[in-house]
């Protein structure tokens, strides 16, 4: 299964999708299955494919050995006249995330393996903060060293945060935090637990949060699919 750590050094692309109709979304799904089956490109090492819960829509957590490697897998012809043609047929908006990993946590443990697969049953939140330039060292330790505590909360498995180095779909800088829990009813807990009642570390993050964040998108996903470059896909059953 992918893992993810700030050690490996590699890229991260992360591929965001909406569309308007849970038959979009199943077609989306599987389009990106057969993408992720004959995948053989030069430096890709994973992909990992979401269903998103929220709002229709999918992911795809994509490893590359390098930009050069992501490059040359943009100006292929199938991709431009092909697979990026259907994509836009089928969604309301696409971005295409390139990020490097800056910080993961599980429990309470800092800078270990986050690891991503459909044999785990995590309920994955992505969450997409646009930020102006000279504030995404902040917000990323914010959203990540600054955030220990999330170790505590009931429900929490882990976050990764990520530096963005470059997009399609999106303007300016940008942070993203991918994050799993135990359940739905965990996060949203979490999430919507009345903010008169937070806690000072939690309430004095989020101000910082939001001081910085200059768009913010976000929706929740199960995983459904995955393959590793020194994996052959299942069998078809």
């Amino acid at each position: 299964m992918p893992k993810i750590t700030p050690d490996a050094g590699h890229l991260t692309v992360l591929n965001i999708f909406l569309t308007d109709a849970p038959e979009k979304q199943e077609r989306l799904l599987d389009e990106m299955r057969a993408i992720v089956d004959t995948a053989a490109f030069e430096g890709w090492i994973s992909s990992t494919v979401h269903s998103a819960v929220e709002s229709a829509g999918t992911a795809n957590f994509i490893q590359w050995r390098s930009v050069e490697d992501l490059m040359t897998r943009y100006e292929d012809d199938k991709f431009k006249h092909r697979t990026v043609p259907t994509f836009g047929e089928i969604t309301t908006s696409m971005m295409l995330l390139q990020n490097l990993v800056a910080f993961t946590q599980v429990g309470r443990e800092r800078n270990v393996e986050v690891e991503i697969s459909p044999e785990r049953d995590d309920y994955t939140v992505i969450e997409f903060f646009g930020v102006g330039q000279d504030g995404q060292d902040e917000l990323i330790d914010v959203l990540g060293p600054t955030m220990k505590w999330l170790g505590n909360v009931p429900g929490y498995r882990s976050h990764t945060v990520m530096r963005g180095i470059g997009s399609r779909g999106y303007e300016g800088s940008f942070v993203v935090r991918y994050s799993q829990w135990d359940s739905r009813e965990r996060w949203e807990a979490f999430r919507d637990f009345p903010r008169a009642q937070w806690p000072a570390p939690r309430a004095k993050v989020q101000a910082r949060i939001e001081a910085l964040t200059t768009t913010y998108i976000s929706n929740t996903y199960r995983v459904v699919h995955t393959r590793s470059a020194d994996r052959l896909p299942d069998p078809v059953r």
